[in-house]
This record gives C-alpha cells, sequence and structure tokens, in this order.
C-alpha cells in the first residue's frame, strides 16, 4: 500500500512541469515490488508523485536524470530476510549465466534535491548531505555550507566522472564514487579488515565499499556495493559463504538476485539490476553491479570467510 502522506508542494511542482522523478526515502514505495521492465514500472509512477515527509539526511531527495529503461522506477531491490531453502542447482541453472543488464543501468546519477531537479538548475545552491565530507575530499573550507566556489569544485568533478547531473550537489553518487578513488590503491590500508593466510571477503559499511584479500594481496575490488538499511542491517561480525545460487530469485520478494553468494541466514552477495546508489539501503544483502558481482562468484567459493564492519551512513 502506498503511503498516504503527501508533499503537496512537492507533487504541484511534478504535476506542473509533467516530469515524474522516482523519490529517495520512501518506505513505502519499496513495498511495490519493481518487475525489471520500464513499461510495468512506468505504470506505477502516477502514486509516486509526491516527496515522502523528510526521515533522514537526502530523504527528500531524487534521482537528477528522469529514468528510462536503463533506470526502472525502483527505489530498491528487496532481498531475502529469511534463510533460502538450499538444494543443488541444476547443471543448467549453473551453466546458464544470468541476463544482462540494460545499457546505462548502473550510470552514476546523482540525487539531488526536487526542486533542482524539476529546475534543472547550472549550479545547486543548496548543501547536500555529504558537504563536510566532499568539501574535505577535495581539500575546500569545511563548513557544511555550500558556497559558489564548493558548487564549482563539486560540479568539475562530477563531470570528470560522468555523474549526471553535474550540479554541485554533494549526494551519495559524489560521495560513493570518492571513496571508491581514495580505496583503490590500497582499500586496507586502515586495517580494519582482518589479514589472513586465506581468503577474507571484505565488507565495509562505513565507505560502502567490498573487496576480497588473500594475506595483504587484494585478490578482488574494490567495489561499490549497497548494504542493509535502518532497521535490516547487514550484520556484523565473521560469517561464511555456506551456498551459492548463480541465477537465484528471491523466494519471499520474487527477485532475481543473480550470482548469489549467502553467508548469513539471508543475507547474501548479489547482483541488483538497478542502481545501488539509492540513498535507502537493500533489505540487508550486499548488493552489487552485475558485473562485479560475476567476478566476485570467480572468486569466492562455498566455505571462504566473510568480515564486516562499520556502519551505513544514515543507519
Amino acid at each position: 500500500m502506498i503511503s498516504r502522506r503527501i508533499a503537496h508542494r512537492g507533487a504541484a511542482v511534478l504535476l506542473a512541469t509533467a516530469t515524474v522523478l522516482p523519490l529517495a526515502g520512501n518506505a513505502a514505495a519499496t513495498a511495490v515490488p519493481a518487475t525489471g521492465t520500464a513499461g510495468a514500472n512506468a505504470s506505477r509512477a502516477a502514486v509516486l508523485l509526491a516527496a515522502p515527509a523528510p526521515s533522514a539526511p537526502g530523504s527528500d531527495l531524487v534521482p537528477g536524470v528522469a529514468p528510462g529503461p536503463a533506470q526502472p522506477w525502483q527505489f530498491d531491490t528487496p532481498d531475502q530476510a529469511l534463510p533460502p531453502k538450499t538444494y543443488r542447482p541444476s547443471v543448467r541453472e549453473d551453466a546458464v549465466e544470468p541476463r544482462a543488464a540494460a545499457p546505462g543501468t548502473y550510470d552514476l546519477i546523482e540525487y539531488v534535491p526536487l526542486a533542482d531537479a524539476v529546475a534543472k538548475v547550472t549550479c545547486s545552491k543548496q548543501a547536500g548531505p555529504y558537504q563536510r565530507q566532499v568539501e574535505r575530499w577535495l581539500k575546500l573550507t569545511v563548513d557544511g555550507k555550500q558556497s559558489a566556489a564548493d558548487c564549482r569544485a563539486v560540479r568539475a568533478f562530477q563531470l570528470k566522472h560522468r555523474i549526471k547531473p553535474a550540479i554541485g550537489f554533494a549526494g551519495p553518487v559524489t560521495w560513493s564514487t570518492m571513496m571508491l578513488i581514495s580505496a583503490r590503491k590500497n582499500p586496507n590500508a586502515a586495517e580494519k579488515c582482518p589479514v589472513k593466510s586465506y581468503r577474507v571477503a571484505c565488507v565495509d559499511l562505513d565507505r560502502q565499499l567490498t573487496w576480497v584479500q588473500k594475506g595483504a594481496e587484494v585478490v578482488f575490488g574494490p567495489v561499490p556495493m549497497r548494504s542493509g538499511r535502518k532497521g535490516l542491517v547487514t550484520r556484523k561480525g565473521w560469517h561464511t559463504v555456506y551456498w551459492r545460487h548463480k541465477n537465484h530469485v528471491s523466494t519471499l520478494y520474487h527477485q532475481p538476485m543473480p550470482y548469489a553468494q549467502f553467508f548469513d541466514g539471508g543475507q547474501a552477495f548479489h547482483a541488483v539490476y538497478g542502481s545501488i546508489y539509492t540513498t535507502v539501503g537493500s533489505y540487508g544483502c550486499v548488493n552489487l553491479k552485475l558485473g562485479d558481482a560475476r567476478k566476485l562468484w570467480g572468486v569466492l567459493k562455498k566455505g571462504d570467510h566473510v568480515y564486516v564492519w562499520g556502519r551505513r551512513p544514515g543507519t
């Protein structure tokens, strides 16, 4: 059921411009199953006209570029909340690769204020939810306030890394891209993931990154990810990969979970056919882009160890 809490001003703006954008942070809207096709998803768009009542930083943000077939009308891909029924997948299930993602599915689409998205501003005057972090990363004056100089610097970064729309707003996609760039050379520089003689899949909730290391050598990643939302957080500590299913489908939500590798109850590494940069998290799983999940499938094996630490921003 779609929530009846309607932000009338946001709805009026959208209706006046005949523009419909999916909204971030609307927990009620996530209950609408994603079908994976633009047509079916678009048919639900009419009920998603209003911004949710703000409940957390970034909860009133929307994708700054209207979605098309590669950015379906979905806020999140539901994951299993309970352990799956484990069985031996058929030879065909193991042999067939999951379907490819539509071109542009993983484009870097920043979440921006509704007013900025509708007005298609060139440079945002609003401070983003990651204003201080982005200012610090760009070596700007760290005051948490948006200035013209801040906007120009953030916009230049966004243009360089193909983040759309490049309007200088310090949102989650810009922040995530900075975290990935900083971690590429040595993701475990802070030594928060235990170094062992065997493979360890490291899940950094703080930076929303994951990688695999064997000893001090990084054998996969780092890659961006999306972990569990508030109330359904990805569980911290040591875990073990206990079941793998290349073409798994959630038995609770009937959503595809390509290259699923379960490590704790119903929590698993798996790909999603949509953005992993939503301002709300998953239902507990570690969501990955399809290509990253495919590579991870070839690195991890049943019995490998997983270590999770930190806290997803906003949880």
